[in-house]
């Protein structure tokens, strides 16, 4: 895929506030939290989906006010009002985006309808904060970049594990050079008995038989949000039965649970699952092993987050061989969010791994400071493109397969 040209102004504010990785690669800057809000200026925010776009903290932020909300069922536009104490509300997005009091609009509705609405606000002139994944085809990646590029607004994909306490930890080890080189991460989102919320009300949902490599962003994540790799490579295997829940599904996806192995720019690699069936524990968690240290999150089945340092003292293992013993460290993990990276009235724990109230401060400090989110459109793009030629793979029954980049 060919990059988009940027005008001077575009491109000198976007190289103001993003790195660059190898020759041509452009990152956010992952490694620096906002802080304290430095301004008095009230962003005049629209929430629109009213299931997970009810769990942010927008009413919180000192610098953001909810203008308006919207959601096509009357309920949910009620519990929006009440949460956000929002006194206005829209009965559709193509209403509430031609309001013009309103400069950003989070999009918290279903996966399908991701790339039509967040193109349809950044044509209406609105900043986007949208929920995860970016797209569901490489068509829509491409055109969400060149739309984002074009407008010279902000977007932000709200990715929760980019946020877990752990994650904001391993970024800031990787920062300081804990881990040495990072040669592999391993990452899993597991969601078994997904099927119960295929329907509602007698009625398919969008997530009847959605690909669970669809859906990756929870597993790369804790890849890419860390090292700022980009996925180049995969080779996917998936899984599915005969159960009736999974025919007729509108993606025309056989699998319950696929796991992939990427291969970075680097050359490092990547193993992802994302299941939706079997005898498996509700997770999402990951690993970084690296040649100097190691970390990993808390799993399922109650063991805490371990770090572990490379050593040079041997060993024996029980059949006698030398080995080099690995050294367990004590580790607490911190509460990020109990710290000045938020603004103190936002110092709580929050939904998914303490991450909605750092979403709603990154995404709302990000345009009033006028600087890239952590995850901006390249990231979000990093994150979800894997996912939707891993599907593919897999349904070549593991076929490696080369991922397009959408960075510039």
């Amino acid at each position: 895929m060919k990059p988009i040209s940027l005008s001077g102004k575009q491109r000198r504010n976007f190289l103001k506030t993003a790195g660059m990785l190898g020759a041509s690669m452009v990152v956010s800057p992952r490694f620096a939290f906002a802080g304290p809000p430095k301004s008095d200026r009230k962003l005049r925010m629209a929430v629109v989906g009213g299931r997970f776009g009810a769990s942010f903290f927008f009413h919180e932020h000192p610098n953001c006010v909810v203008e308006a909300v919207s959601d096509l069922r009357k309920d949910r536009r009620e519990k929006l009002m009440e949460v956000y104490n929002c006194t206005k509300s829209y009965e559709s997005l193509e209403q509430l985006i031609k309001d013009p009091k309103v400069e950003a609009v989070f999009v918290a509705t279903p996966v399908p309808d991701h790339a039509e609405h967040v193109l349809a606000c950044l044509n209406a002139g609105k900043h986007v904060l949208c929920a995860v994944p970016a797209a569901m085809s490489l068509e829509d990646c491409e055109r969400l970049r060149n739309a984002v590029n074009k407008t010279g607004l902000t977007y932000m994909m709200a990715e929760t594990s980019a946020y877990h306490q752990v994650v904001i930890s391993a970024r800031k080890y990787y920062n300081e050079g804990k881990f040495g080189n990072i040669f592999r991460v391993e990452a899993d989102y597991h969601h078994p008995g997904l099927e119960v919320l295929f329907y509602e009300e007698g009625k398919p949902t969008w997530r009847h038989g959605m690909a669970p490599m669809m859906y990756p962003t929870h597993c790369t994540a804790y890849h890419i949000s860390v090292t700022g790799e980009r996925f180049t490579d995969v080779s996917c295997l998936g899984w599915g039965d005969d159960s009736e829940a999974l025919k007729g599904n509108p993606y025309n996806n056989p699998f319950w649970n696929e796991t992939a192995l990427f291969k970075t720019n680097k050359g490092n690699a990547s193993r992802m699952s994302v299941c939706w069936r079997g005898a498996l524990m509700g997770t999402e968690r990951g690993e970084w092993h690296g040649d100097r240290m190691s970390l990993y999150a808390r799993d399922p089945h109650g063991l805490d987050e371990v770090k572990i340092n490379a050593s040079e003292e041997l060993g024996r293992d029980d059949a006698g061989f030398l080995f080099k013993r690995a050294e367990k460290e004590d580790y607490q993990q911190q509460d990020w969010w109990d710290s000045d990276a938020l603004p103190k009235l936002m110092r709580h724990n929050s939904g998914h791994d303490g991450s909605h109230t750092f979403i709603t401060h990154e995404f709302v400090d990000s345009v009033i400071n006028e600087r890239q989110p952590l995850v901006n459109i390249h990231e979000a793009l990093a994150y979800t493109a894997p996912g939707i030629v891993a599907h593919q793979s897999a349904l070549r029954g593991g076929e490696n397969m080369k991922i397009p980049t959408f960075d510039i």
